[in-house]
């Protein structure tokens, strides 16, 4: 069975403020012509379709015309969608059943009753001519305190485990030709890594691989954005990553994942690369002085599209209209300033730093403790009034805690 693997598409996300639609719709369109060289048995995208949970009218179009198109690239492809984190479940639902016709299946809650969990709607058999290829099972992103109670006598912190597991147990009852399976994961992988990742939404809570289960031949997993086996899977589990870079600190090639599964082998995994047509550009590489970036930007081709941000290095604080003059030199380029990173220049220290011990420290004061931070990580002084407001901080918390 081949399957490809992608992920976190994030559409409707916008960079500082800059409409990013030209660019998903060319991924789309690459995504479209990679299915149709390709023809896997199955596309699985493993959550965070949407950036935003409720995306504007304009974006659900682009994402239902994409996927009208990558059916018609592949018509006897199963396609399996899975909500992420960033995702609203219900309104990436609400046309499942119309999906149904084009061969996609949409899974974006569990569902369940006061009897039971419905574990039906989370396996799905790839079909082709000559009869059924394989078994995805779907899991969309659930919080690990709100996955379902399967029986009484699982513990709450074990109830995602018990729910894997569970699923897994019902394909191989299922499974008697002993055909690959495919388990879909929306969630983090301890000792992933999320180099670039934006923290900011949904938070990361990592579980272990072996709380996936055991019975999988390959572990399609969505939301680490670096694209990556997980180690100690021996192929079996793998972050497909983002097509698309989210952020500036995305710094690695963006893909998809195509993988050919046989049972009881090894899964043989190779990526297709996706173009991006406006690339995230930082100048330069290493911190440098704001005009030696600002100088780099205004040389900047005029006619070669990019995001850009400075990397600039700095002993204090940047000029009041450094953002300003960042903008002008941009202006009337094909590049889009988007803003400055900054890295404070430490001062040389004048003498070792002094190790302080465990008694030293109880009898240092709060404000003693900060300025000695505050030296070593910034390397200098902290400032009159940066003290008066960590003293007034100080004092406001003795005051409610002895009233």
């Amino acid at each position: 069975m081949k399957i490809l693997h992608t992920s976190d598409w994030h559409l409707g996300h916008t960079l500082y403020n800059y409409d990013r639609t030209a660019e998903q719709q060319a991924f789309l369109r690459q995504l479209a012509c990679i299915v149709a060289e390709e023809q896997p048995d199955a596309m699985v995208v493993s959550g965070d379709i949407y950036h935003y949970s409720a995306p504007a009218a304009a974006t659900q179009k682009m994402y239902t015309d994409a996927m009208l198109n990558i059916h018609q690239a592949c018509p006897g492809m199963a396609i399996v969608v899975t909500a992420g984190n960033h995702d609203s479940s219900s309104k990436l639902e609400i046309d499942s059943s119309l999906w149904q016709h084009f061969g996609l299946n949409v899974v974006g809650n569990i569902e369940r009753t006061a009897e039971e969990v419905n574990l039906d709607k989370h396996i799905i058999e790839v079909d082709n001519e000559k009869g059924t290829t394989g078994y995805v099972i779907a899991v969309p992103h659930v919080y690990p305190q709100n996955f379902p109670l399967l029986d009484t006598e699982t513990p709450r912190d074990q109830r995602q485990a018990r729910f894997f597991q569970a699923l897994l147990d019902e394909v191989k009852k299922r499974n008697t030709a002993q055909l690959p399976v495919v388990l879909m994961a929306h969630l983090s992988i301890e000792g992933s890594d999320r180099s670039g990742h934006d923290e900011s939404i949904g938070g990361i809570e990592y579980v272990p691989l072996s709380a996936m289960g055991e019975g999988y031949d390959y572990l399609a997993l969505g939301h680490i954005h670096c694209p990556q086996d997980i180690k100690g899977s021996h192929h079996h589990a793998r972050y497909c990553g983002t097509p698309l870079p989210v952020s500036f600190d995305e710094t690695y090639p963006h893909s998809v994942s195509i993988i050919e599964l046989e049972k009881g082998v090894e899964p043989q995994i190779s990526t297709r690369e996706i173009e991006n047509t406006i690339p995230l550009v930082t100048l330069p590489h290493d911190p440098t002085p704001f005009e030696d970036a600002l100088k780099l930007l205004e040389e900047y081709p005029e006619e070669t599209p990019a995001y850009l941000r400075l990397n600039v290095l700095t002993k204090g604080y940047l000029p009041p209209n450094c953002n300003e003059k960042a903008s002008n030199a941009a202006k009337g380029k094909a590049c889009k300033y988007c803003y400055i990173k900054t890295t404070r220049e430490r001062q040389a220290d004048t003498d070792e730093s002094k190790h302080i011990s465990i008694q030293e420290m109880q009898e240092m004061s709060p404000l003693e403790i900060a300025r000695l931070y505050y030296r070593e990580t910034e390397g200098e002084e902290m400032d009159a009034e940066l003290c008066l407001l960590m003293e007034t901080a100080v004092q406001k918390v003795k005051s409610k805690n002895n009233p």
